[in-house]
């Protein structure tokens, strides 16, 4: 019935299906929010820990406050977990049927994934208002304007990127539990890269690995739009961090996103 539809009435079903996608999201986080709060439990004890434990032992390369450094790496950490959640999120719908559900309904087929896309992006941004929050509780004090702008456009750019990883990967993790192990892949990737320390206090292979890691590129040009201590040091991807936070999340979602949409279209009905 749906692609019987003219191009007009596609495009007009395709966005209320995906509303309705994205209220059924909203609706559990409404009725459970201590969902967010859990989410945001591991973020919010690492700024608390490394902030005010690990504070003044830290070093910022150039000089510079650690708090202020640390900041926009725990924003990246957080955009950079969120993947985890999307992914456990479409495994238990897959296990539990309702993915199957969707499909047998005369709706868009795109609007399971575009709804679930936006509902993270929206739950991303919370997410970011309440680190905010706390970090400016902490005595952390941003620029403000365009700069502070292009800093969240940057931020939710790679949760936009890495929502496509989390979709793929439930897809094709047979089990939530499965997923929601993802989180001991990802740890890793925060501690080696440049959200807690810079590279150029790592060993000199580690930190090159570092360097190269998506997350560290988006941290690097946060910490300078804000305004906090960059800790860059002279190689090409701490010079060209702002580059770098633009072409990783576009890499990620040219590769990412036609996989996840063929993998959805290939579920059996």
């Amino acid at each position: 019935m749906y692609d019987r539809m003219p191009q007009h009435g596609r495009l007009y079903w395709l966005v209320a299906d995906c509303w309705n996608v994205v209220r059924r999201g909203l609706t559990h986080y409404r009725r459970q929010p201590i969902s967010i709060l859990w989410q945001l439990g591991f973020p919010i004890l690492s700024v608390l820990l490394y902030g005010y434990v690990f504070g003044k032992a830290m070093q910022v390369p150039g000089g510079g406050n650690y708090k202020e450094f640390l900041m926009p790496g725990m924003f990246v950490m957080t955009v950079g977990m969120g993947f985890v959640t999307t992914a456990t999120v479409f495994a238990y719908d897959s296990k539990k049927g309702v993915v199957d559900r969707f499909r047998s309904m005369p709706m868009a087929p795109s609007a399971v994934v575009a709804g679930r896309g936006a509902t993270d992006l929206i739950t991303s941004c919370a997410e970011l208002g309440i680190m905010m929050t706390t970090a400016f509780i902490m005595g952390w004090r941003p620029e403000g304007g365009i700069r502070f702008g292009e800093a969240f456009v940057l931020l939710l750019a790679l949760r936009f990127a890495l929502i496509w990883v989390g979709v793929w990967l439930g897809l094709k993790l047979p089990s939530p539990e499965q997923a929601g192990g993802l989180f001991a892949v990802v740890f890793p990737l925060t501690m080696i890269s440049s959200i807690y320390v810079s590279p150029q206090l790592m060993p000199h292979w580690l930190g090159q690995v570092a360097l190269w890691n998506p997350l560290s590129s988006t941290a690097l040009a946060t910490r300078e739009l804000f305004g906090a201590p960059t800790g860059v040091g002279t190689s090409w991807p701490e010079q060209h961090a702002l580059l770098l936070a633009g072409a990783w999340p576009t890499g990620l979602i040219l590769l990412f996103l036609p996989l996840a949409i063929r993998k959805f279209q290939r579920l059996s009905r």
